[in-house]
C-alpha cells in the first residue's frame, strides 16, 4: 500500500495519475494548503519542503522499512522503476523520458505555475509579470507542440514524461493560453483527457487555477506569506 499525501493542484494530480494508471493500490490522504496543513510537524517529517505530494510506500522492492518520498519527479520515477513500466530500460528510451521529466520539472511548472499565479491569484495586477511569464510559458507551449508533431507521446511511448506534462496543461486558460494556437499539444491532450485513468484521477477535481478564485486573508497569508512555518513571515 502507498500512501499518497496531495491535494489537488498539477503537482499533486501528478502522482494521483501515476497510481491510477499503474492501478497501484494507494490511500489518498488530502493536504489543505490553504489550512497550512503542510506546515505541520508530521507532515514536514514526510516533506521537509512543505509541498505536496509525497508518499510513502509501505511495501517497497526487496521489503525492508517503508521508503519516504517528496518532490513530484523523483516520486514518478522512482513509481516507475517499482513496477518496470512507464519509463524504458533501454539507453536511449530512458534518457528521452528523462529529459522531457526535467524539462517539465525545471521549465513547464515552474513557469505555468508563476502566470498562474499572477493571473488568479495575485492581489493586484502585475503588467510586467503577467507579459514575462504568459510568453515565457507559450515559448514553452511551443517546444511541447513541435516535440508532438512526429510523435503520439512526448518520448514515444506513453511513459511518465506525459505523466509528468499533463495536468500542468489543463490549467491551459489560466496560463493565458489557448489550446488551438498548438495542434499538436492539443491532439495529445484530447488524447491525455480520454483516458480512463485520467478521468478517475480528475473526477470531482476542480481547476486548481480556475479564474477567479477567492481567498481571504488568512488563506492567502498562509499560501503564500510562509517561510519555513506558519509562524515565519
Amino acid at each position: 500500500m502507498i500512501d499518497l499525501y496531495f491535494s489537488t493542484t498539477p503537482n499533486g494530480l501528478k502522482a494521483k495519475l501515476f497510481l491510477e494508471e499503474a492501478q497501484l493500490p494507494y490511500r489518498a490522504i488530502p493536504v489543505s494548503l490553504s489550512k497550512g496543513e503542510q506546515f505541520k510537524p508530521e507532515f514536514l517529517a514526510i516533506s521537509p519542503n512543505n509541498k505536496i505530494p509525497a508518499i510513502v510506500d509501505h511495501a517497497p522492492t526487496g521489503g525492508g522499512e517503508p521508503v519516504i518520498m517528496f518532490e513530484s519527479g523523483a516520486i514518478l520515477l522512482y513509481l516507475a522503476e517499482k513496477i518496470g513500466r512507464l519509463i524504458p530500460k533501454e539507453i536511449h528510451g530512458r534518457t528521452e523520458v528523462l529529459q522531457w521529466l526535467f524539462w517539465q520539472m525545471s521549465g513547464l511548472g515552474p513557469m505555468a505555475g508563476q502566470i498562474g499565479h499572477f493571473n488568479v491569484y495575485a492581489p493586484e495586477k502585475v503588467p510586467y509579470a503577467i507579459d514575462r511569464y504568459t510568453r515565457e510559458t507559450s515559448r514553452l507551449y511551443g517546444v511541447l507542440d513541435r516535440r508532438l508533431a512526429d510523435r503520439e507521446f512526448i518520448a514515444g511511448e506513453f511513459s511518465i514524461a506525459d505523466i509528468a506534462c499533463y495536468p500542468w496543461i489543463v490549467p491551459h486558460q489560466a496560463h493565458g493560453q489557448t489550446l488551438s494556437d498548438f495542434p499538436h499539444l492539443e491532439r495529445w491532450f484530447m488524447a491525455m483527457a480520454a483516458r480512463p485513468a485520467t478521468q478517475r484521477t480528475y473526477e470531482g477535481v476542480e481547476n486548481a487555477y480556475a479564474p477567479k478564485q477567492s481567498l481571504s486573508e488568512e488563506e492567502r497569508r498562509v499560501l503564500f506569506g510562509q517561510g519555513t512555518s506558519p509562524a515565519t513571515s
